[in-house]
């Protein structure tokens, strides 16, 4: 456990310059899981996530001679920020490693604090070999985004505002990538309040630290794949899972749809816009994956929102499927006039807006005589969808749901 008196000097160091970000009541989630739900706005933090707690106690911790040499660090992007942010605020020199696919959103926060961005590598863990090498060549100090102490004190301070605010809470629900936010909460929640419960929450894409949880050893992993790239590590850090092994109660994994439906939650239901590795809580508690023997005082670190705009359509439309307001259908029908106005002529009886339509007569599968028509409807829900879908049957057309 890190000790209670670092993180409180933390929160000394870090109130300079963080927003105290709201922790309030969520009525409409908190209705629809039977819990009381307490969210944690790192979403609204200056640079956008939680990672300028960590970034900055530990720039600030650094001796004199050491930090005005400069900094460097790798990050897919929210610790990136705040290194960046950090650094400025002491003026000196940063150096930020980020995987080659970063979203241009993360790369242009980077620069408009300051900071040097360098492409390296497909992912974290690749970025993060090339900056400690250039960080050698440099002389530079290198600023871990979760496997450092002052850092992980830095991100325990969010606990301490969460449980002075609410504090009988029983739950903490925090996402997990490398490990850094969850061994500062735990570690500060569980001294505070020795019986809360802590339960992170991994990307299905990104199950390093989860299946490392589960076994109880180092497992890492041969790639990641998420859309949730705030979380998207590859491998176990070895000093973080000592402290998840000993404080965190549970490890929860959600899939991208699931992911991508709690963006779209909060977008709608809380007006919130959260990146995909802030919303894993969310779609944790939307999808059932924590079982709560009674009803909870349940506190959500929403911790970041640097989400990349070209990604929201994809999103939307994740969390649209997800939720059964959108069915996307091919219809094999036979392929003569009339056909396609009998389907069309259901689907309005059904009350279902068509969004798109497309028609193929060439597909080499398709029989001769034959004819697939892809088609976009906007429903109501899985009851509407299984109406559309009785209906067509009745009516004797082939259909795949894609």
């Amino acid at each position: 456990m890190i000790e209670f008196s670092k993180i409180k000097e933390a929160q000394e160091r870090v109130n300079k310059v963080i927003y105290k970000t709201p922790f309030a009541y969520a009525p409409i989630l908190s209705q629809k899981v039977g819990n009381e739900i307490f969210l944690k706005k790192e979403n609204l933090q200056i640079t956008g996530a939680f990672k300028l707690r960590g970034a900055f106690n530990k720039i600030a911790s650094l001796p004199e001679d050491k930090r005005k040499k400069g900094v460097i660090a790798a990050s897919a992007g929210n610790h990136a920020q705040g290194v960046a942010f950090s650094a400025n605020y002491f003026n000196i020199p940063s150096i930020i490693v980020m995987p080659e696919a970063t979203p241009l959103t993360k790369v242009s926060g980077v620069k408009e604090y300051g900071g040097e961005v360098v492409l390296a590598g497909n992912n974290y863990d690749e970025a993060y070999e090339y900056a400690i090498n250039l960080a050698k060549e440099k002389g530079l100090e290198f600023i871990h985004p979760f496997a450092d102490e002052d850092v992980m004190a830095g991100q325990g301070t969010i606990a301490i505002e969460m449980l002075e605010k609410v504090p009988d809470l029983d739950y903490i629900i925090v996402p997990i990538g490398g490990g850094g936010l969850i061994s500062g909460i735990a570690s500060a929640a569980k001294h505070i309040n020795p019986h809360i419960k802590i339960v992170g929450v991994t990307a299905a894409g990104a199950p390093a630290m989860r299946l490392s949880f589960l076994s109880g050893s180092v497992q890492d992993t041969s790639f990641v794949k998420t859309i949730a790239d705030g979380i998207a590590v590859r491998d176990t850090s070895p000093v973080t899972f000592s402290l998840i092994k000993e404080l965190v109660d549970d490890i929860v994994e959600v899939d991208d749809e699931e992911i991508a439906n709690a963006i779209l939650f909060l977008m709608e239901k809380q007006k919130l816009v959260v990146e995909g590795a802030g919303a894993v809580g969310i779609a944790a508690l939307l999808h059932r994956k924590i079982k709560f023997t009674s009803p909870k005082k349940v506190g959500v670190i929403l911790s970041g929102g640097n989400i990349d705009v070209t990604m929201l359509n994809l999103i939307i439309e994740k969390g649209l499927l997800k939720s059964y307001r959108k069915m996307k259908l091919i219809v094999t029908l036979v392929d003569k006039p009339g056909s396609l106005m009998k389907l069309t002529e259901i689907l309005s009886r059904e009350k279902a807006n068509i969004v798109s339509i497309g028609y193929d007569r060439t597909d080499l599968n398709l029989a001769i005589g034959d004819a697939n028509v892809s088609i976009a409807l906007e429903t109501r829900g899985l009851e509407h969808q299984e109406s559309i879908k009785r209906a067509l049957h009745k009516a004797g057309f082939r259909f795949v749901v894609e």
